[in-house]
């Protein structure tokens, strides 16, 4: 029995997004439940799990932008992996055609493949590589020859983490051999005049797409300053009583609700005493009315390896310190393991911008 994979709903402003990464290989085992590809959208990325047990038959590919709804792919719970020696079946459940596997002799040997020529394997005829979008990406930025890499994926295939660590260690995880030949081709050179470059301008620049998330915060900050009548003030505050304060009950208060007492709760509870004193700044304007909100809600912004996050805490007024700073590690964990709802962050009414860390 076959089961569809579809994009899941990920919140009722969000139509489609970017199929950014696969976390399982096509034809692998895999379990219900189990995260098989991660979903990037203009809110977060998360993790999409497989809706049940067996062999997955991946159709959509790393990069691709999938709708809600859409099949992305099959769980085979029927399937096996390497049955009879044979092709596997594909995502329509059509049977692959075998490979050949090439023989040290430069001939086509005997023995036959059990997967099928995807977009990750060798060309025997030219000797190109064909990568996947994330690999591609990544040889692209760094100027990385994808023949030189040693692929520890199925097959020899390179995956994103080879092509990364070529890159971290400047090409030192290329195929042995290859830098010593390049050693001893040219004789030790001293020190070269110093020149201007001679290459074009356009040759020395890369360009790096970026990815969807960052994309729509660009969108959203211009969009912001073009509709919006924005002005910077700047006030201190002493906050020598509030240090105080912490610093006397931060044990006490750890070992009665199990989380650390931070200036974040305190920065959260007077931005919403503020805003029950001041109800125009928690309204905005909307056609020829001005909307007042009866709650307040506070984006917390948050920096995370994707770009900058703003999860909501919802109804601050009805919230203590140790609730609030539950919620604030609660996001924090999840937006760096990429866990953040798209739910999580849309509504607020008043946002805070934390950079006590830079």
């Amino acid at each position: 029995m076959k089961t569809n994979i579809e994009v899941p709903e990920i919140g009722e402003s969000i139509s489609s997004g970017i199929l950014a990464a696969w976390l399982k290989d096509d034809g692998a085992q895999v379990d219900e439940g189990e995260e098989i590809f991660e979903l990037e959208t203009d809110k977060a990325t998360l993790g999409v799990p497989s809706p049940a047990a067996g062999v997955l038959h991946r159709s959509a590919s790393e990069g691709d932008e999938v709708e809600v709804g859409q099949v992305v792919g099959q769980v085979d719970a029927d399937g096996a992996q390497g049955e009879g020696g044979g092709g596997k079946a594909g995502p329509a459940g059509e049977e692959a055609s075998p490979v050949k596997e090439a023989s040290p002799g430069g001939g086509e040997g005997d023995r036959e493949k059990g997967e099928p020529a995807d977009a990750e394997t060798t060309d025997a005829q030219d000797g190109a590589v064909a990568l996947s979008p994330a690999v591609r990406r990544v040889v692209a930025e760094h100027g990385i020859d994808p023949r030189q890499i040693d692929g520890s994926g199925p097959g020899g295939r390179i995956t994103k983490e080879d092509a990364e660590k070529a890159a971290r260690s400047g090409g030192a995880a290329a195929k042995d051999g290859t830098a010593s030949a390049a050693a001893d081709a040219k004789p030790a050179a001293g020190p070269a005049p110093l020149a201007e470059p001679s290459m074009p301008t356009n040759e020395r620049q890369r360009r790096v797409p970026l990815s969807t998330l960052r994309r729509r915060i660009a969108e959203n900050l211009v969009h912001s300053r073009q509709s919006s009548a924005h002005v910077t003030t700047f006030n201190e505050v002493d906050m020598s009583a509030i240090i105080e304060l912490r610093g006397r009950y931060k044990e006490t208060f750890n070992e009665q609700h199990g989380v650390r007492l931070g200036f974040m709760s305190f920065f959260v509870k007077a931005s919403q005493i503020a805003l029950d004193s001041f109800p125009e700044v928690n309204a905005y304007i909307d056609g020829t009315d001005v909307l007042y909100n009866d709650y307040v809600n506070i984006g917390v912004a948050l920096s995370s390896e994707k770009g900058l996050l703003t999860p909501v805490i919802k109804d601050v007024e009805i919230r203590d310190f140790a609730d609030i700073e539950r919620r604030i590690v609660d996001f924090s964990t999840r937006a760096g393991a990429k866990r953040l709802k798209p739910d999580e962050m849309v509504g607020a009414t008043f946002t805070i911008s934390n950079g006590g860390i830079f």
